[in-house]
């Protein structure tokens, strides 16, 4: 796309620059309105300044990503109703054989949950219980808390309901869940498993200081769930707590699994799960309806149009042009300028606004070489996007959630950036070649 005019330029990359500052920076001091409010003000501004027209703006809004996103989130909070986090929580200590190997759980079921339940309700939840454990045993949890956030940011690209830009680049692409999932599956393993690696090495002799005896930290979750014997079995007889309605739940979200690898729309299957599981609890659903981040669906609103502004300013495209031939994916040098461009783009602007004004170049410019490139281009992109988020502290939601978890609970549990920095750079970029080969290699 070719530039617009001077004054639609200059007016659109300042709407933009403002959505930008207050989704990177939400409690800017000269604006402190956060960022689902920065978001609607960029959208706003990019119609007031004749950017976009009102009718294209009502149109960049992607509905199919919104009611993915929607009932993932419906279906994960039944799912956390039903103990689902729970009983994960406890397999990071069951038979526990010491802090390396409980590390290394947390790194796979970190993983696992993120890919099927989102990378950030996932650290959300499990957060809880490193903290937990850390505070029974007197452990510095830093190695297992950057653990869950570094492993679940990774798992979270196998499938494209882990992660938001997931969503966007599996409906934009049309690439099928499974296909989807094929494709970089061999990359998540052993990107989950280098990262565990680099992890252990890092944080070796503080791992080697912790002694406990086996199944010790299983015993403190046991513990504490008996403890509230007389509550839970009030509560059990109520709503979820059910065993009945609990199976229900788990048997309905391996049903969606299984309707996803149908190849059924995921927005209406996983709305169509959301459903079921309230009229399933035969109770008010507006409890659980009021749990839903509804602020982050109103940030991709006005995010949607921010971006479709911005890309009709001819900024992006233009930009582009210059970097296209050097970021082929025909050769080993493109793919790595590519992949460069994302991990920056990523750290500064944020990945989903990342794959948003990349996606359609990104995929053009691959096509342009052999249709069969189109596919691949947008996995390395879910790929390293998602990736990216390991770089630094503010790279991904799941890094601030789990350190403002960590940070509420104790002050001596606080992540600072430049500690997350230390690990985050050097796994992020081993990580990233790694799967990048793992990915263009592999044959979806």
């Amino acid at each position: 796309m070719a530039l617009g005019s001077f004054k639609k330029v200059v007016l659109g990359s300042v709407a933009f620059a403002i959505f930008w500052i207050l989704a990177v920076f939400p409690a800017v001091p000269f604006l402190p309105i956060g960022r689902t409010a920065g978001s609607i003000l960029g959208a706003i501004l990019m119609v007031i300044f004749k950017v976009i027209t009102p009718e294209q703006a009502y149109s960049a809004i992607n509905l199919p990503v919104l009611g993915l996103l929607f009932g993932t989130m419906v279906v994960s909070i039944y799912l956390e109703r039903a103990d689902m986090f729970k009983h994960l929580g406890v397999l990071f200590s069951w038979k526990s054989w010491g802090a390396k190997d409980m590390l290394c759980r947390i790194c796979i079921v970190s993983a696992i949950s993120s890919a099927l339940f989102t990378n950030d309700t996932a650290c959300f939840f499990l957060t809880e219980f490193i903290l937990k454990i850390a505070r029974q045993n007197n452990i510095r949890p830093e190695p297992f808390l950057l653990g869950l956030a570094s492993s679940s940011n990774i798992g979270s690209s196998a499938t494209p309901i882990g992660n938001p830009q997931n969503l966007i680049i599996a409906i934009q692409s049309g690439i099928s869940f499974g296909e989807f999932v094929l494709g970089l599956l061999p990359a998540v393993l052993v990107g989950v498993f280098v990262n565990a690696l680099i992890l252990i090495c890092m944080f070796w002799r503080l791992l080697s200081d912790v002694k406990e005896e086996e199944d010790a930290l299983y015993e403190i979750i046991v513990q504490e769930d008996s403890e509230s014997g007389p509550q839970q079995s009030t509560e059990e007889s109520k709503g979820l707590l059910n065993r009945w309605k609990r199976l229900c739940i788990y048997l309905g979200t391996v049903g969606m699994l299984v309707a996803f690898l149908m190849r059924l729309d995921m927005s209406w299957t996983a709305l169509t799960a959301a459903l079921s599981f309230a009229i399933l609890d035969f109770e008010d659903a507006g409890p659980c309806l009021q749990k839903v981040s509804y602020s982050l669906l109103v940030f991709f609103c006005g995010m949607f149009i921010t971006v479709e502004g911005f890309n009709r300013t001819g900024i992006p495209g233009s930009l582009w042009s210059l970097m296209e031939p050097h970021a082929r994916i025909d050769h080993a040098s493109g793919i790595a300028v590519l992949a460069i461009v994302i991990l920056v783009l990523s750290n500064v602007a944020s990945n989903v606004p990342t794959v948003l004004l990349l996606g359609a170049k990104v995929a053009a410019s691959a096509t342009a070489i052999s249709p069969s490139k189109e596919k691949k281009a947008w996995l390395i992109l879910a790929w390293v996007s998602t990736v990216a988020g390991n770089l630094s502290l503010l790279g991904s939601a799941a890094n601030l959630i789990v350190c403002e978890q960590a940070l509420g609970a104790h002050p001596s549990y606080n992540i600072t950036f430049w500690s997350h920095l230390k690990f985050g750079f050097p796994s992020t970029l081993i990580v990233t070649a790694i799967g990048l080969a793992l990915v263009y290699c592999y044959d979806v």
